[in-house]
């Protein structure tokens, strides 16, 4: 999907579709004033009759424009104009591009960048616009004998009033382009039945990114021989149970312009199908334990989008992937085993994995020193309990690392929300037979699963995502939804940003 960017008069311009934001107190921006001029007040004769309520989110077609050079208008409605805010401005997009997949049109054209976000310029909207454009455009037919037709949406042309900086819009919509493709990477990855992506299915996602890459992306895998002899038994335990092997991949994109420059790390779990192991899991809605490894597709969503902008920093993926099944061989509760970190941890509960994964993969992360490490993980349902499915879970040994990532997310509107790594709650995780135990209890069993993660997260600035509230949706919508890959990819380009205006300094 191409996202030119044009300053003209609306008036003027030739289009299936031209999409127009209109307020609920009626008074019309300065691109939708001019075009309201101009078909003797359509616009404002649809609002004044009450033909078109301008709640958020409500969509009108109108199938002809007289004295205009578009086929159709497009209004969406913003709601009231005192509180459009970042949410309001997505949710109106959103609501937009899904009414435009319904056309049988190839291109169409916004007028959008005109709507007042304060603190919010031309770029971030056309990247959201972009972003919206392409996350509508996803289906995952892959498996239907009949998947319908195709989206037939190809160019989306971002109109600017006069002023408005053309440099930044095209920026913004590229960026959002490629955070859009990333988003819907991991949408497909996370989607994908657990019987088709499977660790050696991430494997050689992994290296089908490197290849595509033109060199900007190696890849190394890392086997269950390899595992065992690097000492990584923990992440090896959680797949004793599988017929499938279990997998470490390792990502590396070299964009700095000092290639010794600290990379930033990404780490994902990537538990392509989690039964719960011994400690099986109730059989009402397992299977939405395919979704258990989005951390890990949020990783490669991050990725894509990383290759897709090329932004001048150095960044290591590295996703942790196993199946966790009851077997013979399978962990059992009260086992103890060996991390990579030289500590022993007591398995309580075999339906904790996630942690046990990410532990080692959070141990072979110091080894690129890196300067930040921040793991994704659908890690606990305490965390649904706790923020419900709107924030992922935050937490942090680095309050700068925290502070930067609740930033980027509310730019990229992904947000995240800070909880707290108290010493108070490390003590729910002692053990009489192992240095910790794998479980807390039932009190802060989101934290104390941080707390777990954090023990080995000691030589670097380190963050933690929980994102089982936020990675996939349940019920009639069901499917995985991309997130957190706008906030990572926000957090990295600012991480660019930083080392730009440092040498300006």
């Amino acid at each position: 999907m191409e996202f030119p960017v044009k300053t003209a008069n609306p008036v003027k311009i030739e289009t299936a579709c031209l999409v127009i934001p209109v307020f609920k107190d009626g008074e019309l921006t300065p691109a939708a004033a001019k075009l309201d001029d101009a078909s003797e007040r359509l616009i404002g004769q649809l609002i004044e009759r009450g033909d078109f309520n301008a709640k958020l989110g409500n969509v009108q077609l109108v199938p002809f424009a007289p004295g205009l050079c578009a086929d159709r208008l497009l209004l969406v409605g913003f709601g009231e104009r005192d509180k459009c805010n970042e949410g309001a401005f997505c949710k109106a997009v959103d609501a937009a591009f899904a009414s435009l997949g319904q056309l049988t049109v190839d291109e169409v054209s916004v007028a959008l960048t005109d709507v007042p976000v304060e603190d919010r310029d031309a770029g971030w909207k056309a990247h959201k616009i972009a972003e919206s454009a392409l996350r509508a455009s996803y289906r995952f037919t892959d498996f239907k004998k009949e998947s319908g037709p195709a989206p037939s949406l190809k160019t989306v042309s971002i109109l600017l009033s006069e002023g408005e900086d053309q440099n930044a819009a095209s920026e913004g919509a590229r960026q959002g382009a490629a955070v859009g493709q990333g988003i819907n990477l991991a949408r497909q990855l996370g989607n994908l039945p657990g019987n088709v992506c499977t660790p050696r299915y991430l494997a050689s996602e992994a290296e089908r990114l490197a290849s595509e890459s033109d060199g900007a992306l190696t890849t190394e895998i890392l086997d269950e021989a390899a595992l065992e002899e690097l000492g990584a038994h923990s992440l090896l335990s959680v797949g004793h149970g599988s017929d499938e092997p279990s997998r470490l991949i390792v990502m590396r994109y070299q964009g700095a312009e000092d290639e010794n420059e600290s990379p930033h790390v990404l780490v994902g779990k990537g538990i392509t199908f989690d039964t719960g192991g011994i400690s099986l899991k109730p059989g009402a809605g397992m299977d939405e334990m395919k979704f258990d490894m989005c951390g890990a597709a949020s990783v490669f969503g991050a990725v894509a989008s990383i290759l897709a902008i090329k932004p001048k920093i150095n960044l290591v993926a590295i996703v942790a992937a196993a199946e966790n099944m009851p077997s013979g061989r399978a962990t059992k509760p009260g086992d103890i085993i060996k991390t990579l970190k030289g500590l022993s941890v007591e398995v309580l509960n075999t339906d904790a994995e996630g942690r046990l994964v990410l532990c080692d993969a959070l141990t072979y992360a110091e080894r690129f020193e890196p300067a930040s490490v921040v793991d994704i993980a659908t890690l606990t349902g305490a965390a649904i309990i706790a923020l419900g499915h709107h924030a992922t879970g935050l937490m942090s040994n680095d309050d700068d690392l925290a502070l930067d990532l609740l930033d980027a997310g509310e730019t990229a509107w992904d947000r995240a929300w800070h909880l707290p790594l108290w010493d108070e709650y490390q003590e729910q995780l002692d053990s009489n037979f192992a240095d910790l135990a794998n479980i807390g209890g039932r009190p802060a069993g989101t934290i104390t699963a941080g707390c777990f993660l954090s023990r080995f997260a000691t030589d670097f600035p380190w963050a933690h995502l929980d994102v089982a509230g936020t990675a996939w949706n349940s019920g009639s919508a069901k499917g995985a939804t991309g997130r957190p890959v706008g906030l990572l990819t926000r957090y990295l380009l600012d991480r660019e940003a930083e080392v730009v205006n440092t040498d300006q300094d």
